[in-house]
């Protein structure tokens, strides 16, 4: 039984056996269809866009959980150097590990008792100014009326320049103090666990490290980037908010320290934090010395801006990270919708934590990476397409300039 015919595969050769039929008129040959040896890739975008908002969306179901556990890995990948350097002097496991959990502590103390002061200064503050708050309210519920804006609608937009609803704000943060107290021991309890699981880190990934080099590889890169960042944007943190709180107390703007306070807090937020930090100091460097104060604070604030940020920090920071300006933004606004504040906060260690997960622990996907800002070889290929260009342009004029030259 003749089952040649079974295994012939669609638009396979005609059986040679068989007499060649010369009475069916000539065709134009087609090319073949591709056959498609699996799901398309759009079926692959469109899981992979399902399961990103799934992820999302459940961390963004559980951020109370999420955001301190994140806070915690990043402060135990930055204090994990400390106790590598004690244990290279000869310093006991355990001692260097309660060592680096200890400067962790008092570092996060210290934070929490500034902010708790800062926010005491904020509530005493706040009557003093609140006749020139409630008529800049008018002024400008005035000015949005005159934009034909209805008196509700322009109401509810100056509302949060009340006095009432600031003094309600800053109260509520001081009254959730025994939140910031709970979340802090969460943080350190969690910082506390993943120092000493980190001491097994080492044998660990060297255990993992034969059979998955490039998942390891991938990590220990990614911790390395972070601690970068993070040691980075700190002290560029505190070289911006102290030439801050200077040239506030020198302006005589009240609240300096609160101010300077925020103004390190939104370092750590890229491109965004700027524009948060420098509306308080100048609102109340208006009530209080008026327009010149006001626009003083907004120049000196831009020159600081201008000098840390735009022209130290890519210095330090962009060989670090690797990440483009468009992804750092929008990291931002991502994280911070997610997580809160600690998502704006925490955005590009986030970001690069994503990036190690999908790109760089996978071979496959490496290509990739130059379109998240890992631009260093697009650079060389843009310096030197330009040096052909110019050869061609200098090439060009010499044989116009011997070409017009008489023979």
């Amino acid at each position: 039984m003749n089952l040649r015919f079974w295994r012939r595969r669609a638009g396979a050769a005609p059986d040679r056996g068989a007499a060649p039929d010369r009475s069916a008129a000539p065709s134009v040959a087609a090319d073949p269809l591709p056959t498609a040896s699996g799901p398309p890739r759009v079926a692959f975008i469109l899981m992979g866009c399902g399961g990103a908002a799934a992820a999302a969306f459940g961390l963004w179901a559980v951020r109370g959980i999420a955001a301190p556990v994140l806070l915690a890995l990043v402060l135990t990948i930055c204090a994990h150097p400390i106790r590598a350097v004690l244990e290279r002097i000869r310093v006991p496991r355990g001692a260097a590990t309660v060592t680096a959990m200890l400067l962790v502590f008092a570092l996060l103390a210290a934070f929490a008792a500034a902010l708790v002061i800062a926010l005491a200064q904020f509530t005493t503050l706040i009557p003093e100014y609140t006749p020139q708050l409630e008529q800049i309210g008018a002024s400008i519920g005035a000015w949005l009326s005159g934009f034909g804006i209805d008196a509700a609608s322009a109401e509810t937009i100056v509302s949060g320049l009340e006095p009432s609803n600031l003094l309600d704000f800053a109260a509520g943060l001081l009254g959730g103090v025994t939140g910031i107290v709970f979340g802090l021991v969460v943080i350190l309890t969690l910082v506390m666990l993943m120092a000493m699981d980190g001491a097994y880190l080492p044998a660990l990934l060297d255990q993992m490290r034969p059979r998955r080099p490039d998942l390891v590889g991938a990590f220990a890169g990614f911790a390395t980037s972070v601690r970068r960042y993070m040691i980075a944007a700190t002290g560029l943190g505190v070289l911006q908010s102290t030439l801050n709180w200077i040239a506030l107390a020198v302006l005589q703007v009240p609240a300096a320290f609160l101010w300077a306070l925020l103004s390190f807090i939104c370092s750590f937020i890229p491109n965004v934090g700027y524009f948060i930090a420098i509306i308080p100091p100048a609102v109340f460097g208006f009530l209080a010395g008026g327009w010149p104060t006001g626009i003083a604070v907004i120049v000196v604030y831009g020159i600081i801006n201008v000098i840390v940020q735009s022209i130290v920090q890519p210095l330090l920071v962009a060989n670090v990270v690797a990440l483009n300006q468009t992804l750092t933004f929008v990291s931002v606004l991502f994280w911070a919708v997610i997580l809160g504040p600690v998502g704006a906060l925490l955005a590009v260690p986030l970001t690069l934590l994503v990036r190690t997960i999908l790109i760089d622990a996978d071979p496959r996907a490496r290509l990739w990476r130059p379109l998240t800002g890992d631009i260093d070889e697009a650079k060389e290929l843009i310096e030197a397409r330009d040096a052909d260009r110019k050869a061609t342009r200098v090439a060009r004029k010499e044989e116009r300039q011997r070409r017009a030259k008489p023979l």
